[in-house]
This record gives C-alpha cells, structure tokens and sequence, in this order.
C-alpha cells in the first residue's frame, strides 16, 4: 500500500530529525563541560600557584629558592603519607578478599593421590636419620597353633559348598532343591 511508504518515510524522516537534534544538544553539553573545566583548572591554578616576581638581588633569588624547596619538601612528604595509606589499604583490602574467600569456603581442593609406603619408610621421611626404630610388626609376633575348636569341626564336616551348588545347579538341581523340601 502506497500509504504504508509514506508514513515509513515520515517517520524515518522523524527519527532522522530527532537524532541531529539530540546530537547538537550533546554538541552544546560538551562545549559547556569544556568550558567549565577550563574555568575550574584557572580557579584551581590561581588559588594554589601565586603569581611569580622575579627578584632583582642574589640574596632575594637564594630566599625564593629556599621557599620552593621547602614547598617541593611538603608537597613530596603528602605524596608519601598518601602512597603508603594507598599501599596500606590495598593490603587490608587484600586480607579481606582472602578472608571473605576462606569464609565461602569456594577454594579448590587439589587432588590427594594415594602413596604406598610402609611404616619404616614413613618415618624415615619424617624423622630423617633420628629414625632407628623398626615398625615390622611382623617380625615381633609369636607363633601360635591352631586349636581344634568344635566350631571349626562343625565347619568342616558339612563339606565345600562348591560341591552343593554345582549339584543344584541346572533344571534338574532345582527339580532336587523341591523335591527335597517337601
């Protein structure tokens, strides 16, 4: 439809009018953002900077000089104080992270492997050549026979259960197994 063309055309004509509008406010807002800057930088540099006279005697130069220096001396102890209060709270800063971080609990565990090592061996590591002990407990056991109890006679008179399920194994076992129980 003819109609739907025109009413595009007007409206990116609109849009197309509003957007160099907004841009020549901005244009404008930059410039007075300048110009305050600028009048701020004169205010600030008059304040602190006195305008210089030159002195006409040697003795004159010396005391101006001596003036500069001890302003180079203040303006370098600020400097100083205001690093290490940087340096000091970029620290505690530091300590928080790293305690809110522990709090969290969200610090990766690494990997434990498991290490075969005997006793000896342990604390040797540990101990270094102070180790002299031997921890083969082994070695300090008495050897004891074996009594025949009634249990373990019981035990063995019922026989190897292999044998009992390779025999009730299959249809035929199985056929065993209910004919025996009823």
């Amino acid at each position: 439809c003819p109609c739907s063309k025109k009413r595009n055309r007007a409206i990116t004509a609109r849009r197309q009018h509003l957007k160099s509008l907004m841009l020549q406010i901005a244009a404008t807002e930059l410039e007075k953002e300048e110009s305050r800057r600028e009048a701020e930088k004169q205010n600030y540099l008059a304040e602190h900077c006195p305008p210089l006279h030159i002195p006409g005697s040697m003795a004159e130069v010396q005391e101006l000089c001596k003036q500069l220096h001890a302003k180079i001396d203040a303006a370098e102890e600020e400097k100083y104080d205001m690093e290490v209060k940087v340096q000091k709270s970029g620290k505690e800063l530091e300590d928080m992270n790293q305690k809110l971080f522990d709090l969290r609990g969200k610090f990766k565990r690494p990997p434990l492997r498991r290490v075969r090592m005997s006793a000896d061996a342990m604390l040797k590591a540990l101990l270094g050549s102070k180790h002299k002990v031997c921890m083969d407990l082994r070695a300090n056991l008495k050897q004891v026979k074996k009594e025949d109890t009634e249990k373990e006679r019981d035990l063995r008179d019922v026989g190897d259960w292999r044998k009992n399920i390779e025999e009730k194994s299959g249809m035929e076992g199985r056929k065993k197994m209910f004919e025996s129980e009823s």
